[in-house]
């Protein structure tokens, strides 16, 4: 690179020679400074400059050409360099921000956004997974309890087989219950491996939301009335969604699931479905123990249980309402909680654009 700066500076001092000072003035210029003749020196003005004028303008234009791109892509390939940098930092796993020169300042905000969301997502990704893990060894030693107790009374009604008809009644409705039960764990296990919900496909049509909403109350009466709880259904009966009837009974059935094990004996679990303008709004409120902000906040991560003391015996595997809220995207909507004052509150909009 030095040889073209040299050639470009002796042009330029030239070029500046020939523009500024006349003809006679070069020649004494020479004279003086060479020592040479007149002649000579004219000779010499003739050949350098009044010949090839022309010729050292182009000259002069590709040596400042070429040493102005080899300026251009220096610079251009710091600015790669810097940026390889900066990505190369995104996956490191400590708190020091990326630094990149002034003139990135933007894309140095870029950067440090995107890495604090890689580190937050990574984050929530670690601690579902422990939650899943935490869940399989809690389903895998609960699977044990009903299925040695279904095991136990089949083993006994076939050593018995004059037992008295009301005992035997008696054993065959608790081996069945177990049996219920070992097939509930067995479901959530099914949940937990085939959890990915980015795959969802709706069925949609027009569904009767009073008559699903019904049938549902109803469908919860045995598990509500031994600790004298009720479901109250308020909606008109006319009331129509557009959604995937089935998708939808899951949600609303583990919206409910949650309400009914976390709610008060004697207590009401109301149930309300009104059109809000070109939506439809669904509302489960029970009465409870009031759930603090932090856990609201995780309430519809995957694997998360409000009561980690309880066993799968009885509580699921914290899917219920990551799967209510990915299907109710799904649609287009939102799923909300709040709670307060001992009362908790699901709320399910789904739009009516279709």
């Amino acid at each position: 690179m030095l040889a073209p700066a040299i050639a470009l500076a002796a042009c330029c001092v030239l070029w500046a020679i020939a523009a500024v000072l006349p003809m006679a003035s070069i020649i004494q210029l020479f004279l003086r400074l060479l020592g040479m003749s007149r002649d000579t020196a004219y000779n010499v003005y003739r050949y350098l400059f009044a010949n090839n004028i022309n010729l050292w303008a182009v000259v002069s234009f590709i040596i400042l050409f070429i040493i102005a791109m080899y300026i251009v892509v220096r610079a251009i390939s710091r600015s790669f360099v810097h940026m390889a940098e900066g990505v190369d930092r995104l996956l490191d796993e400590g708190d020091e921000p990326i630094r990149l020169p002034a003139e990135f300042d933007f894309l140095e905000a870029r950067l440090n956004e995107a890495r604090r969301e890689l580190q937050h997502r990574q984050q929530v990704a670690q601690q579902a997974e422990m939650r899943k893990n935490d869940l399989v060894v809690y389903l895998a030693h609960d699977i044990k309890t009903p299925l040695t107790s279904v095991i136990g009374y089949l083993s006994l009604l076939d050593e018995a087989p004059d037992m008295p008809a009301p005992q035997r009644t008696r054993y065959i409705g608790v081996t069945l219950e177990k049996a219920y039960r070992l097939e509930q764990l067995i479901d959530e296990f099914f949940d937990i491996t085939r959890f990915n919900l980015q795959t969802i496909r709706l069925e949609c049509e027009n569904v009767n939301l009073f008559h699903m909403l019904a049938q549902m109350a109803d469908e919860f009466y045995p598990m509500l009335s031994p600790q004298g709880k009720t479901a109250r259904v308020e909606c008109e009966e006319g009331l129509t969604v557009y959604a995937d009837p089935d998708k939808l009974a899951r949600v609303l059935n583990n919206i409910l699931k949650n309400a009914a094990a976390y709610s008060d004996p004697d207590t009401v679990i109301r149930i309300n479905a009104r059109r809000e303008g070109n939506a439809v709004s669904i509302a489960v409120e029970n009465r409870g123990k009031t759930i603090p902000q932090h856990k609201l906040d995780s309430i519809f991560e995957k694997f998360y249980r409000l009561d980690t003391a309880r066993s799968s015996n009885t509580g699921g595997a914290g899917l219920g309402l990551a799967i209510a809220k990915e299907i109710v995207e799904a649609h287009g909507g939102r799923i909300s909680v709040r709670s307060e004052d001992g009362v908790t509150a699901f709320e399910v909009t789904l739009p009516q654009n279709h």
